[in-house]
């Protein structure tokens, strides 16, 4: 495979896996305002769609298609070839087309989902992969709840599909089960013991049940996958999928793991935004990197170091991922610095006694509200110089 064996292809599954959120659906024009955005941010690849599930994800994947011109543009299937063959048909403007096809590979799904044996998964998992190599080049393969299956099977299954002609092999923890050593063992044993794995790229794509999402992909990615499937603010199925914006400022705050990304880092805060409003999904307050408190300081301690040294309290600048600014709040915790830092921002410049009693009037304030807002210091200030 012809690519910097360091790059880790960042493959967007926001409008795929992302919009199974019950309520989040959006409409084609929804889908290709973010497709594009997502383009913009630098995206290897975008999963348009699962287009047989209904006209309108066929549709969308169709558009989508159309406007996109750098990003691959990935279509869903399941391991037949009607799905295949319609997956093929939408895609067929695409520019840099792929297709996603698979099957489950954990014994579980074997005996319970498709009532079936190894051997008779192994066949069809071969023969969808042949059957898409028809109609597109770039075939990627998943191996369904690969979190849980037998490590032996697993190789056989994804030596098997990459001699059948996949380019990518997906190795998902659908169930988000695995801990983070165990799914980076799982990918260490593929790329040692897969004979052709040489020829194929392997994908992370994990799923947030036990909150170990993230970590278990960057677990992939220290042990050789080099694509990860994930989404815009961790959304997806049930507990939502990897957050490619905490991959992404992983990637690029330690740079001691060597990997790097074409992520524009700078246009995550606005697309972020823009998915929250249009599936009407709020981000919570204390989620990493893009959250409403993500570079908000409050604890009195905090706010001491931060207005010392920014590092002392931030890794990552909030312009780096295109948020507005790093905030100072003012609670009952804050302490005297972070008040003279806003009072100074105000045009109060208190001599140390002033300080002094106007932060004993801020702690009185602080008490009795949540929040103290600049409307509330002017107030403070105009009742202290009455007093």
């Amino acid at each position: 495979m012809l690519h910097d064996p360091n790059q880790v292809f960042i493959f967007d599954t926001t409008l795929r896996d992302g919009e199974q959120v019950p309520g989040c659906q959006l409409n084609t024009a929804q889908k290709i305002e973010i497709a594009l955005a997502l383009e913009d941010l630098g995206v290897d690849v975008i999963e348009a769609g699962f287009p047989i599930s209904s006209p309108g994800d066929y549709q969308s994947v169709v558009q989508i298609a159309k406007h996109i011109k750098r990003p691959i543009v990935c279509a869903l299937t399941r391991a037949n070839k009607k799905d295949i063959e319609v997956a093929a048909e939408a895609l067929k403007n695409a520019q840099r087309p792929r297709i996603h096809t698979g099957i489950g590979a954990s014994d579980m799904h074997i005996k319970t989902k498709f009532n079936s044996t190894r051997a008779e998964i192994l066949v069809r998992a071969v023969e969808a992969v042949k059957y898409a190599k028809r109609y597109v080049e770039d075939v990627e393969f998943y191996a369904e709840d690969a979190g849980r299956a037998d490590i032996e099977f697993l190789t056989q299954m994804v030596e098997a599909v990459i001699a059948a002609g996949a380019t990518v092999v997906n190795i998902p923890d659908t169930n988000g089960y695995c801990l983070p050593h165990q799914y980076g063992e799982k990918i260490k044993h593929l790329k040692t013991h897969v004979q052709n794995i040489d020829q194929a790229i392997l994908s992370v794509h994990c799923h947030n049940d036990l909150g170990l999402a993230t970590a278990n992909a960057i677990a992939g990615l220290q042990h050789g996958a080099r694509q990860v499937e994930c989404t815009i603010n961790g959304i997806g199925e049930r507990a939502g999928n990897t957050a490619m914006e905490e991959v992404v400022m992983i990637i690029k705050t330690h740079q001691s793991l060597g990997l790097n990304c074409n992520i524009r880092s700078q246009g995550i805060y606005n697309l972020s935004k823009v998915i929250s409003s249009e599936m009407n999904m709020p981000v919570q307050p204390n989620k990493a990197i893009i959250g409403g408190n993500a570079f908000s300081h409050s604890s009195g301690i905090h706010q001491d170091g931060y207005l010392k040294n920014r590092e002392n309290y931030e890794i990552i600048k909030p312009e780096d991922v295109g948020y507005p600014a790093a905030a100072i709040v003012l609670t009952a915790r804050s302490g005297r610095a972070a008040l003279k830092h806003h009072l100074d921002r105000l045009g109060y410049v208190l001599e140390k006694n002033h300080l002094d009693n106007a932060y004993q009037n801020f702690l009185m304030l602080a008490d009795q509200k949540q929040g103290i807002n600049d409307f509330d210091l002017h107030q403070m200030m105009k009742a202290q110089r009455r007093a």
